[in-house]
């Protein structure tokens, strides 16, 4: 199993032109947000830039580049405080660099190739099943053989084609922005 250092690093040693990756849960602890869902629940007013710009020149630097970065989320709405933190805060700006989708299962039935949990696809060929535990903290990363990443393409491509672009999805659902929810 791969920490979070070997993940990035097994990604970065085969990301040519392509990482995709399905998000499946409602929480993710993430150290890397550091203080920013805090921030974000106190009404701040945006993430901390320091922290979220390194991120941001990369995902800028690999479209440039010519590498496709495709999420999509499978959620279901009303949002917990955590998924609106993470569409306005990571998505939206994420969303200039990087396709965003949205699965909404309160909208749309599941595909049948869809799996219960969070996978990447480097290159179109590299599986990782991620695996967190209850409380969405990650607990590692493990390559996959080649019909379970076979079974990942299936369902990354059921998936691309049955959600919703973030930013449509987005605009949909005022209800869910942090400004309307506070009124």
């Amino acid at each position: 199993m791969l920490n979070a250092v070997e993940l990035g690093e097994y990604i970065d040693a085969r990301l040519t032109h392509s990482a995709f990756r399905l998000e499946t849960l409602d929480h993710y602890d993430d150290a890397t947000d550091g203080a920013d869902v805090a921030r974000y629940l106190r009404g701040e007013p945006g993430p901390d830039l320091a922290r979220k710009q390194p991120w941001l020149d990369r995902l800028r630097h690999e479209k440039e580049a010519g590498i496709l970065n495709q999420r999509v989320h499978v959620l279901r709405t009303p949002l917990t405080d955590y998924l609106r933190y993470e569409c306005e805060w990571g998505y939206r700006p994420n969303a200039r660099f990087e396709d965003i989708r949205v699965l909404d299962l309160t909208e749309t039935p599941p595909p049948a190739a869809l799996v219960d949990h969070d996978f990447w696809i480097v290159d179109n060929q590299h599986g990782l099943r991620m695996h967190y535990d209850p409380t969405g903290r990650f607990e590692g990363a493990e390559p996959v053989d080649d019909d379970q990443t076979t079974a990942y393409r299936r369902c990354r491509d059921a998936a691309v084609a049955t959600a919703e672009p973030f930013l449509d999805w987005w605009a949909r659902h005022p209800e869910e922005w942090r400004a309307n929810r506070a009124a």
